[in-house]
């Protein structure tokens, strides 16, 4: 199964992406969340949806990866408590260099670089709010959209667990060097990730080392975070989408709620709601045959 890569122009950004699968298969781009390389799509993951008969297409996000950098450009606004806040209440918070709806189109662009119409959008996490929006703005680009544990940042939802979300913002000790920071991103996948099936400590080490050397800019991770705050409520863009739409969630995520999944479903017209016993804030190897046949059996849906 051949794999290419490139990078594809959106305005000013450079978005680096690859592939899996034939070319003439139907398209699926993949959008991952908050600071998460598109490496977090792992290769055989991607390989086995490309060997149920599809084009997978993952990318880098903006501020992240090996995709461009918007080097210097700050994150302003209130302070923190201020934004959290406004964010429970679903408002937008000012300050933010870019917002999701800019990371939407720049999805777009990827498909407008590789000349494909419309494509199978699957997002996780932040990925997933990507999603929502690409769907509602992008209709005739939309076979189908996959939210993966994710939210509409609806107001008043239950917000994230409090150790989850301490460990997700708090950086790693100031002048820490490779290894601390390997360690770290280590410890933080731990506590967000799915306890029913704990990776295995070396393995999660060894993918820690390969986000770290194959790019670590925590610079881009405060502006995407920042744009998330700065989108607001998704409920107006929910009630636009118009493609088959599957909401998938784990039952452990402590993260992103299940709270969240079923503020998508009752928002999106027509959407399902799959629960996946066991898994929190990621994507467990031991599930994904499971999660694997959930996106394929969605993808079945579109009709064309």
């Amino acid at each position: 199964m051949t794999t290419r890569s490139g990078t594809a122009p959106s305005g000013d950004i450079e978005l680096y992406y690859d592939e899996f699968g034939d070319p003439a298969d139907p398209p699926v781009l993949l959008i991952m969340g908050l600071g998460a390389q598109m490496v977090f799509w792992r290769e055989e993951f991607c390989r086995l949806i490309a060997g149920a008969g599809y084009r997978v297409i993952r990318f880098d996000n903006r501020d992240i990866g090996l995709s461009g950098k918007l080097d210097g450009a700050r994150v302003g606004g209130p302070p923190l408590p201020v934004k959290l806040g406004r964010t429970f209440a679903g408002l937008p918070v000012p300050g933010a260099p870019y917002r999701l709806p800019a990371m939407a189109d720049d999805a777009r662009a990827v498909l407008d670089h590789l000349g494909i119409d419309r494509a199978h959008i699957v997002g996780a996490s932040m990925g997933g709010m990507i999603t929502q929006i690409f769907a509602a703005r992008h209709a005739d680009r939309t076979r189908t959209a996959t939210i993966v544990m994710s939210s509409n940042n609806k107001a008043f939802l239950p917000p994230p667990g409090a150790r989850q979300m301490k460990a997700l913002i708090t950086p790693p000790p100031k002048g820490a060097g490779r290894d601390e920071i390997i360690e770290h991103t280590t410890r933080v996948r731990a506590v967000i990730g799915s306890p029913v099936y704990p990776q295995d400590p070396a393995v999660a080490r060894l993918h820690s080392a390969e986000y770290f050397d194959r790019s670590y800019y925590p610079a881009g991770m405060l502006r995407q975070f920042a744009a998330i705050l700065g989108t607001g409520s998704l409920v107006g863009y929910n009630r636009r989408i118009a493609a088959p739409t599957l909401v998938l969630h784990g039952t452990h995520d402590k993260l992103m709620r299940p709270s969240g999944a079923r503020a998508i479903t009752r928002e999106v017209p027509g959407a399902r709601l799959a629960m996946i016993d066991g898994m929190a804030h990621d994507l467990p190897e031991p599930l994904w045959d499971r999660i694997v046949g959930e996106l394929t059996d969605h993808f079945d849906t579109a009709t064309t």
